[in-house]
């Protein structure tokens, strides 16, 4: 099931509150196997390619985002708000590189913080259906941000235990 109806639509609504209140003054949802009218402030752009994975996804984000930053969300971590969104976001912000990932008991999670500067690495580094995983992983400058005081960062479609 494509992930913007999961919930009968709350955790799209979710995501676009959280992104919306902890910062984000331009919140771009990526509809591909699903177009839905997304909530506001949100608007949405369609990745055409989205059949080649979670990398045409981020690109289409990238390519329709005009900031110093991108802060890259799913949907599918419905207990993700807006005071998680907000501190990564001040912590790419107030760091020398520029990019910082939400960390949830020590795993890794979701918000990713992207300064612009590290966009054409990020690109060059995306195929198929991996996003800014392989990008990230590569570096050693990504400040892990600790939030599991504010949610659990639970990725509902994963197989991991609870």
């Amino acid at each position: 099931m494509p992930k913007v109806l999961a919930g009968q639509g709350k955790w799209l609504e979710i995501a676009v509150e959280a992104l919306h209140r902890g910062g984000c003054d331009d919140v771009v949802v990526v509809l591909g196997a699903a177009v839905v009218e997304v909530p506001a402030p949100a608007r949405a752009v369609i990745a055409a390619d989205w059949s080649r994975g979670l990398s045409a996804s981020v690109r289409t984000g990238l390519a329709a985002v005009n900031a110093d930053y991108v802060v890259l969300h799913t949907v599918d971590t419905p207990d993700v708000g807006a005071e998680v969104v907000a501190r990564v976001l001040r912590a790419a912000q107030s760091s020398p590189s520029g990019l910082a990932r939400a960390r949830f008991a020590g795993r890794p999670g979701h918000p990713v913080v992207i300064q612009r500067r590290h966009w054409p690495q990020l690109l060059a580094s995306l195929h198929g259906d991996e996003g800014a995983r392989p990008f990230l992983r590569a570096r050693d400058d990504v400040v892990p941000v600790e939030c599991a005081d504010l949610a659990t960062g639970r990725d509902i479609d994963s197989r991991e235990p609870s």
